[in-house]
């Protein structure tokens, strides 16, 4: 297992990902950072010794465009909010919302 702080969320990008969402299929946003397909989780969480990550799951009831959180600070997960603009530290993965 790979040793890192496991409480720590790591921030990926400090920019969203626009991807084309197809209605129906089910997507996993990465909630550690540590994936190597972000947004989308990869299973890199799996690495860390405790298991407080785990990717969130959402699925969309139509086509759209839709602006994927990076820096995984957001308020309104999986969407961007633009946090990445006033952002400061890391975030706790048991700090509340």
């Amino acid at each position: 297992m790979e040793s890192i702080d496991e409480n720590i969320v790591k921030v990926a990008r400090c920019e969203p990902t626009l991807v084309k969402v197809q209605a129906g299929k089910t997507y996993s946003w990465c909630t550690c950072g540590l994936s190597e397909t972000q947004p989308f989780c990869d299973g890199k969480h799996k690495t860390i010794e405790s298991l407080l990550f785990k990717p969130l799951r959402i699925a969309f009831e139509k086509d759209e465009d839709v602006w994927f959180c990076n820096c995984k600070r957001t308020n309104n997960p999986p969407y961007c909010d633009e946090t990445h603009k006033i952002s400061t530290g890391p975030k706790k993965a048991n700090e509340p919302e």
